[in-house]
């Protein structure tokens, strides 16, 4: 996993401090100090636009400061954009117009940091380094940030070094790391412990499939039950991608890491719950052993499922793995999947969908997201769509016709094998930045773990 080296112990004679302004309280501090200081700023044409910087001289024209823009105390990106936007060096938290919330600006300051470097190792050290600020929470920050850099680095990875052994070897690192447990059902072993589906979809590959099965915690705390779409790869299967459309399927497998990120945030702040987390992991390959469109599929569940498009083979997986998580009953399951272009269609790359039929649910999700900025957008399962799943001859088809409200009907598809009366919801991700924004460097991205983990927290923390 990439190293967070972007924090220092202690300052040193070089050290500058950040000053926090917004555009409201700039003018005010500008009046309390020096004639040059308002000169050099008037003349860079800094107006404290949230996560913009500007290096302040002293006298003598040496750096003696930064100017940090932000919209608020709260601003966590903006700490981002300083982490990548300020010179390399090392800095300090310093009092300003607007008192910075330690807690969000070393969780930005980290995100901003990251970068990906198995293959490409920097030019030249780039570190910003921010002194750790006495009043931030190291634990609170070594659950979170870690956890992102975890899934952006297994969803970074190039599928030809990220396939369904791979996963089940980060899976159990992690769980070693946090004295858990992490068992696989691997090939044929599938067939006999009755995960047809997911062996079904994994088959064509010289990769074996497997199911991952992590779990961790007391068995007599409340049951959480994660579910993560594991496609390392996606070729569309016989219902071949075109070129362009294949080109980013490494990050198919970017449920399995939202899965995995959560995971680890609640291990590393010992939640009082008994975690489970099942992922999937397959390759969607070609071959002469790969499933067939129209090819009937008996899942785990006993529904029989005809496949309308190989390519729609996310939830196939999914079905197996939710129906395996509520033969137990957990208090709470969630699933995490790479699922719809649909979805990105209604809500664009930065919003993941939301399903749930639970109302608390939802409104406790919304809530945390919009508290740890880790936004979330409910999409409704509307029942009324529910017929379009069905099939001539079978329980239902895994792509229904037509194409319209393709991320409902997918998740209609998935509640199918969730048993009533489990409290559940479905997140439809990106799991992709398109670009770089402040703190979210483009490649792959942790978008809806905080929200989940703040969630869980407030639930059962």
């Amino acid at each position: 996993m990439a190293e967070m080296t972007c924090f220092a112990a202690r300052a040193d004679k070089a050290t500058l401090p950040i000053v926090p302004v917004s555009a409201e309280t700039l003018s005010e501090w500008l009046a309390a100090g020096p004639a040059h200081r308002r000169a050099w700023v008037a003349r860079a044409g800094f107006s404290a636009k949230p996560g913009t910087t500007l290096l302040l001289p002293d006298e003598r024209g040496e750096p003696a400061a930064a100017l940090l823009g932000l919209a608020g105390p709260d601003d966590l990106w903006s700490w981002g954009a300083a982490a990548g936007g300020l010179p390399a060096g090392r800095y300090r938290l310093a009092d300003g117009p607007i008192g910075a919330d330690a807690d969000r600006a070393v969780l930005g300051w980290a995100l901003g940091a990251y970068r990906f470097t198995r293959y490409k190792k920097p030019a030249e050290d780039e570190t910003r380094r921010l002194v750790w600020p006495a009043e931030a929470d190291k634990a609170a920050l070594g659950a979170l940030a870690p956890s992102v850099y975890l899934a952006r680095d297994l969803i970074n990875t190039p599928a030809g070094d990220m396939g369904p052994g791979e996963l089940a070897t980060a899976a159990r690192t992690l769980a070693r790391a946090f004295k858990g447990q992490c068992k696989t059902v691997v090939g044929d072993e599938l067939i006999r412990e009755n995960f047809p589906m997911i062996h079904a979809v994994g088959r064509a590959s010289s990769r074996a499939p497997r199911l991952i099965d992590l779990t961790w915690g007391k068995a007599s705390h409340p049951k959480v039950t994660l579910v993560g779409k594991g496609v390392c790869f996606d070729t569309g299967g016989l219902d071949l991608k075109p070129s362009n459309a294949m080109l980013m399927m490494k990050k198919d497998m970017g449920g399995a890491a939202q899965a995995l990120a959560v995971a680890r945030m609640v291990m590393a702040a010992e939640l009082p719950v008994r975690l489970r987390v099942l992922i999937p992991a397959v390759e969607n390959s070609v071959s002469g052993d790969a499933f067939r469109p129209l090819d009937v599929l008996t899942s785990r569940k006993g529904l029989t499922v005809e496949i309308g498009n190989t390519d729609a083979e996310g939830r196939l997986v999914l079905a197996d793995a939710l129906t395996l998580a509520c033969e137990e009953k957990p208090a709470l399951l969630a699933d995490f999947a790479t699922l719809t272009g649909a979805a990105r269609i209604a809500l664009g790359t930065e919003v993941p969908a939301l399903f749930t039929d639970d109302e608390s649910l939802a409104d406790d999700l919304a809530e945390a997201g919009k508290a740890v900025a880790d936004p979330l957008w409910r999409l409704p399962l509307v029942d009324a769509y529910d017929a379009q799943l069905d099939s001539k001859v079978a329980d239902l088809n895994n792509a229904p016709p037509g194409g319209y409200g393709g991320a409902i009907t997918a998740g209609l598809f998935l509640r199918r094998f969730v048993d009533p009366g489990i409290p559940w919801f479905h997140i439809d991700v990106m799991a992709w930045n398109a670009k770089t924004k402040p703190g979210r460097p483009e490649g792959g991205e942790a978008q809806s773990p905080r929200a989940v983990f703040a969630m869980l927290r407030n639930r059962f923390g």
